[in-house]
């Protein structure tokens, strides 16, 4: 059930004020505003009730809201025509935003990749990202018209303004060394070129119109079901693209779980960001991700490029990492995080894939919760008229 869309046709939005109604309302607002402070404001409840209670003021106005919901009842001034809804009902406005977006004759994604690492100097200890990658992809609507791939290797990025004061008390180095996994590597804060791939300045001009799986058409994409009941049980479950995906993978480990919270979100992650996928399909899937077991609404939460969004999250599970591989022993032991999704709340559109820290532990020991460990968030992926070509800019200015 779209909740939105419930309760935006039972409840439709009022005829446009005149100028001398909105100037009365604008004034019986203000009174109230500034009645005395024991009064208090209407409590609206979501559901099926709908906004029963809330009277429009006016375009001019802003109303203050108070819902019964995820985060409990807080009040919140917030513009006029914007409810606060609770984390789930958010995610779902967010899908209804996803219906909307345009098409174009191109299709393009710019991703970025990142790690976090732990810096231990003496003078304290800080966090970089990276193994810091970006890649830039286009694809003509249709085969002939071409794709091209560019990518680059982006400087070590000090993640907050407290990192940054910390490297600077440790003499502002250029040059990072860390240990990652089994093995000792530096990072640099040097700048690199994007490198083009294919044969015309990063261009295979007979490419273009395959997309997914490298097999689908736009035509194709667009005959996808919206019903998310149906795209649940072509993407997310052990029948669909997940489950073939656990079956080609070379570990050949018993324990790889091929259907499970974090693997969905990773899955909706990739379809969603790198392909053409049309809006109702995307909002469809959204509402199965949400609706999948140990899939959690939590509000809004931020990027690793500072973007706020509307998260959908894992159960958080334990991560332990030993000496077996000839870690040092700061790099040791047991720490928790959870599998975050986050859609721009304006548009739908997928901002990240982030694994975030729940429970500090091992090399994470120093860190709060809230810290993001790992990511592949998209910069911008989109349809445009005009042939792409990769940002100059960094992502972080």
């Amino acid at each position: 059930m779209d909740e939105v869309r419930m309760v935006r046709d039972l409840y439709p939005e009022p005829a446009s004020p005149s100028a001398q109604q909105l100037a009365q309302e604008i004034a019986q607002v203000k009174a109230r505003l500034t009645e005395s402070p024991r009064r208090s404001l209407p409590r609206i409840r979501w559901g099926i009730g709908g906004l029963g209670g809330l009277v429009a003021v006016g375009a001019a106005a802003a109303v203050a809201i108070t819902l019964v919901g995820g985060n409990g009842d807080s009040t919140t001034v917030v513009p006029p025509g914007q409810v606060n809804l609770d984390a789930k009902s958010a995610v779902l406005a967010a899908a209804q935003k996803a219906e909307q977006q345009p098409g174009g004759k191109y299709w393009y994604t710019n991703v970025i990749q990142g790690q976090a690492y732990i810096l231990r100097p003496k003078t304290g200890t800080y966090a970089i990202d990276g193994a810091l990658t970006e890649s830039f992809s286009w694809f003509g609507a249709k085969t002939g018209m071409g794709e091209g791939y560019a990518g680059r290797d982006l400087p070590a990025h000090l993640k907050t303004e407290q990192d940054r004061a910390l490297w600077r008390k440790a003499g502002s180095p250029s040059r990072f060394p860390v240990w990652s996994g089994d093995k000792a590597l530096t990072f640099s804060s040097k700048e690199k070129k994007w490198e083009l791939e294919g044969p015309e300045k990063g261009t295979y001009p007979r490419g273009g119109g395959k997309f997914l799986d490298g097999k689908h058409s736009v035509e194709d994409l667009q005959n996808l079901p919206t019903d998310p009941a149906k795209l649940a049980k072509m993407f997310l479950g052990p029948g669909g693209m997940l489950g073939r995906a656990a079956k080609a993978d070379p570990s050949g480990t018993k324990r790889f779980n091929p259907v499970n919270a974090r693997t969905q979100i990773s899955m909706v992650m990739s379809v969603l960001g790198m392909n053409p996928v049309p809006q109702k399909v995307r909002a469809g899937l959204m509402r199965a991700l949400a609706d999948q077991p140990g899939i959690h609404a939590i509000g809004r939460t931020t990027d690793p490029l500072g973007r706020e969004g509307i998260a959908l999250a894992s159960d958080d599970f334990a991560t332990t990492a030993t000496g077996e591989w000839g870690g040092p022993k700061a790099e040791q032991g047991t720490y928790r995080s959870r599998e975050v999704i986050i859609f721009d709340e304006k548009t739908g559109d997928v901002l990240s894939r982030q694994d975030v820290l729940t429970k500090p532990g091992g090399k994470y020991s120093q860190m709060k919760p809230g810290f993001i460990i790992e990511y592949w968030t998209v910069r911008s992926a989109k349809w445009t008229d005009t042939k792409p070509v990769p940002p100059a800019a960094l992502p972080w200015s």
